[in-house]
């Protein structure tokens, strides 16, 4: 399986959720973390992101 990083932009338009909401949401261990990618530069695993979603879409179901 092959790993993938994504990038804020793309973390917010999958999720809808603004940066602040994310950062929010990492602090309080509600929403995957970042990776350093070195220097200033994070991203998230494109599966963490999506699995997520998926939780997300579960919990709304029941």
């Amino acid at each position: 399986m092959s790993k993938k990083f994504i990038r804020l932009p793309d973390v917010k338009s999958k999720t809808g959720l603004s940066r602040s909401s994310i950062y929010l949401r990492m602090s309080n261990g509600e929403f995957p973390q970042s990776i350093s990618l070195g220097g200033r530069a994070v991203g998230w695993l494109e599966s963490d992101i999506n699995e997520w979603l998926d939780q997300c879409i579960a919990i709304s179901k029941k």
